[in-house]
């Protein structure tokens, strides 16, 4: 099935009367993540469905966002040129010239740890974040409490913003500490953060902060930092030797550590991804193979490739599904414990690959996404049927940088 996608004007958000929610019997978060409010923010409204959406933006800096339940598009505005974004599953950070333009789409669904809230309220360009150099962004999975933290390489600056604001509009700093100028991580954990320091320019531990900016006193060694993700368990950062799991204990903040298996060669992880919150998230080997986390266990797991891979995703599922792009273009679907491939599909992004474009591979509890710049298609695939090619979405300019939202 193929859609021609067209700019539309957005014709209004949907009007539902917010459901009642009594307390949950489950425990919040590890990662000390709570509200009271169930996610609601003034303006927007409660829906019965997630609102989910494919949220792109071009090379020239043009957002769009296609509605995956009408298949309508929605032209949001234009930034800057951007060169990376990252996506807590509403926002979308896009790093620019001189620092990081914020985007909300406007849609988002509120994890209440035994339940879902799904809201919907008008997209907009919230504005930048100044900084100098590339800029590293660490989100957790609530996009209206707690914080997002933004690494500038170039200047060192360690930001936390204070993402309740961002969901009232507003841009608001927590702390912006001044650090040796080097590749590394703000990472947000409840109403604390993690920040990496570096000597030399090379990242060498990660101390706590409150969202206040006040050392906490925890200090944990972790060379040459690279790579995190939220899970329902905690938040990861990717070290040298392994990972550090972080979590929040009442109201002190706790590392552990995930060290990779004894005798192990594989390289390390640079980059995780999973379906948004599950405990099991995955990561290249280099070359090598996969690197399965599973941070239930606090334990690791390297699977054989059965291709030269660009990228996976672990979908965590209960038929054990992973996702990996290999390097020819095609999307395959392997079983998370022995690596084998179950199905596959043609060689969809291809042409993007051999022109040295980088598609994004989303996995989602149901579907799979995959962008395709240079054919200038964004994919729907249905990995548990055989990697069946559900929906297949043209867009009148390069999706670029492609973010699912309503998550």
């Amino acid at each position: 099935m193929r859609s021609r996608i067209t700019l539309l004007t957005l014709t209004g958000a949907l009007t539902v009367a917010l459901a009642a929610c009594g307390t949950p019997s489950a425990e919040p978060s590890s990662t000390g993540t709570t509200d009271d409010g169930h996610g609601d923010i003034a303006g927007a409204e409660e829906v019965a469905e997630p609102q989910l959406g494919l949220t792109s933006i071009d090379p020239e800096g043009v957002v769009t966002h296609l509605d995956l339940l009408d298949e309508s598009v929605t032209h949001i505005g234009e930034i800057p040129a951007p060169t990376e974004t990252t996506t807590d599953g509403r926002y979308l950070f896009a790093q620019i010239s001189d620092g990081v333009e914020i985007v909300d789409s406007g849609v988002w669904t509120w994890d209440h740890v035994d339940h879902f809230h799904y809201y919907r309220a008008e997209p907009a360009l919230l504005g930048a974040v100044d900084g100098e150099g590339d800029a590293t962004i660490a989100t957790t999975n609530l996009s209206t409490t707690g914080g997002t933290g933004i690494s500038f390489a170039g200047s060192g600056d360690a930001v936390l913003l204070d993402t309740q604001a961002l969901s009232k509009g507003e841009i608001s700093e927590l702390f912006r500490i001044e650090r040796e100028p080097h590749d590394g991580l703000v990472v947000p954990v409840g109403s604390f953060a993690l920040v990496t320091e570096a000597t030399d320019g090379i990242g060498t531990s990660v101390r706590g902060y409150t969202a206040a900016g006040e050392e906490t006193g925890l200090e944990e060694p972790c060379v040459a930092p690279v790579g995190t993700i939220t899970t329902r368990v905690g938040a990861v950062i990717g070290c040298e030797d392994g990972a550090l799991l972080a979590h929040v204990d009442g109201d002190e903040l706790k590392v552990e550590r995930i060290p990779y298996p004894a005798g192990t060669t594989a390289p390390a992880v640079e980059s995780f991804d999973n379906r948004e919150g599950r405990p099991t998230v995955a990561g290249l080997a280099g070359s090598e193979g996969i690197w399965m986390l599973d941070t239930r266990a606090r334990s690791w797991t390297l699977l054989p490739s059965p291709a030269p891979l660009a990228q996976v995703a672990a979908v965590d599922d209960e038929d054990g599904h992973l996702l990996a792009l290999a390097q020819d273009g095609r999307v395959l679907v392997l079983d998370d414990e022995s690596g084998a491939m179950l199905a596959e599909t043609a060689p969809v992004v291809a042409e993007s690959l051999a022109a040295g474009m980088a598609p994004t591979l989303i996995a989602d509890q149901h579907r799979a996404y995959l962008s395709a710049p240079a054919e200038h298609r964004l994919y729907e695939i249905d990995y548990a049927d055989a990697a069946r090619v559900a929906r297949t979405f043209d867009t009148a300019t390069e999706p670029a940088f492609v973010a699912e939202t309503g998550r």
